[in-house]
């Protein structure tokens, strides 16, 4: 136990080196980039962009009537009563197709599981 504590303790100096370490490196980077006047700090304090309440008013409405217009288009034709009966038409299977895809589902299974049995 002696061993690892004390394992623990120097890596945790080691960390604490390492922090100290990279503050000055970050210290150094933002005294050039002021010196560069590049920097990222002066994006960071810049004033955000300020706009009048009327103008949010007309800028909401705008975005709004895009929408309704986006909606509009999205929306579905609605079916005529040629097209609807089409439409509503529904297929169903002869009993032979039913038969034969049993068939061939249960001939699948049968390999399936006789390779697994083989696996094992």
């Amino acid at each position: 136990m002696g061993n690892l504590s004390s394992a623990l303790l120097q890596l945790r100096a080691e960390r604490k080196q390492a922090q100290l370490h990279v503050e000055k490196l970050d210290q150094a980077i933002s005294v050039i980039e002021s010196l560069n006047g590049s920097g990222t700090v002066q994006q960071a304090n810049q004033p955000t962009r300020i706009i009048s309440q009327a103008s949010r008013r007309k800028m909401a409405r705008a975005q709004r009537a895009r929408w309704a217009n986006a909606r509009k288009e999205s929306q579905p034709v609605v079916p005529t009563a040629k097209t609807a009966a089409s439409v509503l038409v529904k297929q169903t299977m002869s009993a032979a197709a039913r038969r034969k895809i049993a068939a061939f589902q249960r001939a699948r299974w049968a390999k399936i599981k006789a390779q697994q049995r083989k696996a094992a």
